[in-house]
């Protein structure tokens, strides 16, 4: 019994941070209607030119924070205006020759996925020429701190770092989720998610709204790894495709454009870990992200998501 609440406790720390994961890839989806594979990457690049700063001398961690999370959001201006740019136009004329004629597939949504694919090697690629070597240093938090719970005559053991960043994980996704929901700058989100083109004739100015979205979701996803790495307390150019896989199955897991679903996307990715690793093993815990992910490319929208609710809410206009 204790070792169940030992492991499900660890999978819900683990789970919250999934969901801050993945919050900034489901928020992307939902404002452009397109999946941003460069997400990882930006957040990755950002967090080596904080560990390249690091080297340099001894600076704070609240220095290491700002410089990681402005340099994700200058990338990822970079990022948008390269794949994401006007993605679709506004006075409403469609080029019929962007439209296969067999599926019915938008081969500007292909070239915005390839784009960001494409974007995604060449950061990685600046990261590693940044810092040649594999497993490179960052500036970590204090591993040692500890919190002990008496429990059914057992104690169990939190680790400060890793639960200040859960807790933080969860405040900053309601703050949003409430910032969506509740305010006008969420009004006009969720405006463009539903239709662009009624946003534009209603006075948004939907690329303007667009590239200032990207660039704070950006520095969401490098605030995230800051947080990230400051518990782990190292960096590898292969951040950034595990920052994708774990973002990519909580968001769809809970349905991709629903901040709740990907809280509950996000834990149940932590808790199919944890216990995936009690019965099978670091190997098993890999496989279980792998299988989750397979089924969740099964389902046509999360098991969080309702048919109507995949773009925030389909009601824009507040009561």
């Amino acid at each position: 019994m204790f070792e169940w609440i030992q492991t499900s406790i660890d999978g819900i720390v683990d789970g919250a941070i999934y969901a801050l994961i993945g919050l900034g890839l489901s928020l992307s989806y939902s404002s452009l209607s397109r999946l941003n594979l460069a997400y990882g990457a930006i957040a990755m690049l950002a967090a080596y030119c904080g560990a390249w700063v690091a080297f340099q001398g001894e600076i704070s961690m609240v220095l290491i924070a700002l410089i990681v999370i402005g340099v994700a959001g200058l990338i990822g201006l970079y990022v948008e205006q390269l794949c994401f740019a006007k993605p679709l136009q506004v006075s409403g004329r469609i080029d019929n020759a962007s439209v296969t004629a067999d599926a019915g597939i938008d081969q500007r949504d292909l070239v915005a996925l390839a784009s960001s694919f494409a974007i995604w090697m060449q950061l990685e690629q600046l990261a590693i020429n940044m810092l040649p070597r594999h497993m490179n240093a960052f500036p970590a938090f204090d591993a040692d701190a500890t919190v002990l719970l008496p429990l059914m005559g057992e104690q169990l053991i939190l680790r400060l770092d890793r639960l200040t960043v859960a807790v933080l994980s969860i405040m900053l996704i309601t703050v949003i989720h409430r910032l969506i929901k509740g305010s006008r700058v969420g009004l006009a989100w969720r405006a463009i998610a539903e239709h662009r083109m009624a946003s534009h004739l209603m006075g948004i100015s939907v690329d303007r709204f667009q590239t200032v979205i990207f660039i704070l979701l950006s520095s969401l996803s490098g605030f995230t790894a800051f947080l990230i790495l400051a518990i782990e307390g190292q960096v590898t150019a292969m951040f950034g495709m595990w920052m994708l896989l774990k973002g990519l199955t909580a968001a769809m897991l809970g349905g991709l454009g629903s901040v709740l679903g990907v809280m509950t996307g996000g834990l149940m990715l932590g808790l199919t870990e944890a216990w995936a690793q009690v019965f099978f093993g670091a190997i098993g815990r890999e496989f279980a992200v792998y299988a989750l992910l397979f089924l969740t490319l099964t389902l046509r929208s999360g098991l969080a998501a309702r048919r109507k609710e995949q773009h925030f809410d389909r009601r824009v206009v507040p009561r």
